[in-house]
């Protein structure tokens, strides 16, 4: 039984070790497991519907229920930040979210709204929440919408 023991803190220390080493966008840090999404547990667009008619720049507000908005840095059961990704699809869960650029926008700071600039025509809009490290919760944890970007109005009193 003793050799056993023995094995099993050896394989532990493996573990922990490099948990914080580099932060790696691109691998999901070891050892870390993504929680499971409960009922409940949901993000959504707060000012913004399927199909709605916008224009750019656009304010997007971050909606969530059943989780914490919490700056990036550490991994908490049933808190993380939001991500939103711009004619992307959802990051499966356990993926780390893919680096930030244009259209890969990282709210780490525990930010609840943007404004963001959408070129003319039709959007997919994808919101991700993910954990303290950037890894997504997935599916259940992300809301997609489109919305037609109008080109500036030459009208503004309609």
């Amino acid at each position: 039984a003793e050799g056993n023991h023995a094995d099993e803190v050896a394989e532990e220390h493996t573990h922990d070790h490099g948990d914080h080493e580099g932060h790696d966008h691109g691998d999901a840090p070891e050892g870390i497991v993504i929680q499971e999404i409960t009922e409940g547990q949901r993000v959504f667009f707060a000012n913004l519907e399927d199909g709605q008619i916008v224009t750019s720049p656009l304010t997007v507000e971050f909606g969530v229920e059943g989780m914490v908005v919490e700056p990036a840095g550490e991994v908490k059961e049933n808190s993380g930040h939001h991500h939103l990704l711009i004619d992307h699809d959802f990051s499966p869960a356990g993926t780390v979210v893919p680096p930030a650029d244009s259209t890969k926008l990282h709210f780490g700071k525990g930010q609840l709204s943007a404004e963001i600039n959408l070129a003319p025509g039709e959007h997919k809009l994808t919101m991700q929440f993910a954990n303290g490290v950037h890894m997504s919760y997935g599916e259940k944890m992300s809301a997609s919408i489109t919305v037609s970007v109008e080109a500036a109005a030459k009208h503004m009193d309609e």
